[in-house]
């Protein structure tokens, strides 16, 4: 226990020693983003979980600096196929392409593509298949954008 403690404090003081500072800390990097970023407003049900989750991360903007354009592309491949040929599990493909633009000059600051996979089980009643399905796109559109926050932050330093 002693040297879990010791090793610990050696991996702090070594940080504070390098510049290291907080991403989301008084002046770090994550403050740039912080309600500046306008979302494309989209028009299905996958695309507002995705913005939903941008929001929550990224803040809404009110006089954004930067305007971000997200195309989703989802997909699912059956994974299990029980003895009668029923698929009892699915997988949930996603691909989301960004740009992050410059609302005063349309410049490019970031573009990307990341991409993720959920799961789901349909051995249930269809309502119970259905909502796993939803749960499954839900997650999958919450992991995208905490992924597309993250390179964004990264990307805008």
């Amino acid at each position: 226990m002693w040297l879990f403690r010791r090793t610990i404090l050696g991996l702090v003081l070594g940080l504070a020693a390098c510049g290291f500072t907080p991403v989301y800390g008084p002046d770090g990097a994550g403050r740039t983003l912080q309600n500046q970023v306008a979302f494309a407003a989209p028009d299905e049900r996958n695309g507002q979980l995705l913005m939903q989750q941008l929001e929550a991360r990224l803040g809404r903007a009110q006089n954004a600096s930067y305007s971000l354009d997200v195309a989703l592309d989802l997909t699912q491949e059956g994974l299990a196929i029980d003895v009668d040929g029923n698929t009892t599990r699915y997988n949930v493909l996603g691909v989301a392409a960004y740009t992050l633009t410059g609302a005063a000059d349309g410049a490019i600051m970031a573009s990307g593509t990341v991409r993720n996979f959920t799961g789901y089980s349909a051995t249930g009643t269809t309502v119970a298949t259905l909502a796993s399905e939803r749960d499954a796109e839900k997650r999958l559109m919450n992991i995208l954008a905490d992924m597309i926050a993250e390179r964004l932050v990264g990307a805008v330093q």
